[in-house]
């Protein structure tokens, strides 16, 4: 029997950026888009949470169109959708989430909801040949952590911010 490889369609908008990308078997990015609202944000001094989820419902069916172009394939190609599901803004989240749930429905497709921390520590299996276990330092946003990642999906927090 052959060994298919894995399509997954990731999504994530948790904050000011609308960002789409095509992953194979979990290390190959086939492709990656983002569309940035730094421009809009820095007017006012910092991420402006309803403004954030107005530019993410703008542009979120085209980000994710242009990922799958970048990576020649269509939704039949796709085995899963992913999503960042919190932490984040809730605003901006929501519109992620329920577009990855309407084009997981639409299509047939698994949906694969992604804790954000959790998505910056698997980050590390695509630029490196990293495994565990190993210690992480993740810092995104308001959230700053140590982790023990004691295998793939097994991780201890070994200290935090608030």
């Amino acid at each position: 029997m052959e060994n298919k490889d894995v399509l997954i369609l990731a999504i994530e908008s948790s904050c000011d950026e609308t960002a789409a990308a095509v992953v194979k078997n979990g290390r190959t990015v086939l492709s990656s888009v983002i569309n940035s609202q730094i421009d809009i944000h820095t007017l006012y001094g910092g991420v402006v949470p309803e403004i954030a989820s107005r530019r993410h419902a703008e542009s979120i069916s085209g980000v994710v169109r242009e990922a799958l172009e970048k990576a020649n394939c269509t939704m039949d190609d796709i085995d899963a959708v992913a999503v960042t599901y919190a932490p984040g803004l809730i605003g901006a989240l929501l519109v992620g989430v329920n577009f990855a749930k309407g084009l997981a429905f639409a299509s047939g497709t698994e949906l694969v909801p992604v804790h954000h921390l959790r998505g910056h520590i698997a980050s590390n299996y695509i630029s490196s040949d990293v495994k565990p276990p190993f210690l992480c330092l993740v810092v995104s946003g308001g959230h700053s952590h140590i982790v023990a990642v004691n295998d793939y999906t097994d991780f201890e927090i070994i200290g935090k911010t608030r």
